[in-house]
């Protein structure tokens, strides 16, 4: 039981996500979080009033399943199995941050100044993750998938907009983490 409980390598991870996919693809279906998004507006009646959410999402229920699962998952992995004892930083990733206010986890998984419950009481930081959920939400929906259902999925299947999204995923996000966030908190 105590191997369940540690840290999985990434090559182990990485086969089950190979294998999921190879299931995936067998049984002629795809994988991607964010068409969750589409079902969940479906199911709660959006169809009447835009045509895009009006489809059947009893066909894809099983997805729903999926984002179940990464649910439960994460909530046994945070209070079950996380473990930050083995969660080596970068000391000049540690530096690179409290330049930007944002203290090292100090024994955390996440630091406080980014996941913490203060975070809530900043009309700033609030209004930042609002915006950051719409323009996440967008370019999911203007991408024609999430970073999951293309990086996992798409490039599963070869496809070349899959490769084209992953590749501006990355450069979106080193963008993001070295040029904006320090302008975002400073």
């Amino acid at each position: 039981m105590e191997v369940i409980f540690q840290t999985w390598p990434w090559y182990f991870s990485g086969f089950i996500i190979g294998m999921i996919m190879m299931s995936l693809i067998y049984f002629g279906k795809t994988f991607g979080m964010s068409s969750n998004l589409r079902s969940l507006c479906s199911i709660a009646g959006l169809g009447k009033r835009v045509s895009f959410f009006d489809f059947d999402w009893k066909a894809q229920r099983w997805n729903l399943v999926v984002v179940l699962g990464a649910m439960i998952g994460g909530f046994v992995a945070v209070h079950y199995m996380s473990d930050p004892s083995n969660v080596s930083i970068n000391p000049e990733t540690i530096k690179q941050l409290s330049e930007m206010g944002i203290d090292a986890p100090n024994g955390k998984l996440m630091p406080e100044a980014l996941f913490g419950t203060q975070i809530l009481q900043s009309p700033k930081i609030i209004f930042i993750l609002l915006i950051g959920g719409l323009l996440i939400g967008f370019g999911s929906r203007y991408a024609g998938g999430c970073t999951s259902g293309h990086a996992i999925q798409g490039l599963s299947n070869l496809q070349i907009p899959s490769l084209k999204a992953v590749i501006g995923f990355f450069v979106g996000g080193l963008i993001m983490v070295h040029f904006l966030l320090p302008l975002i908190l400073n």
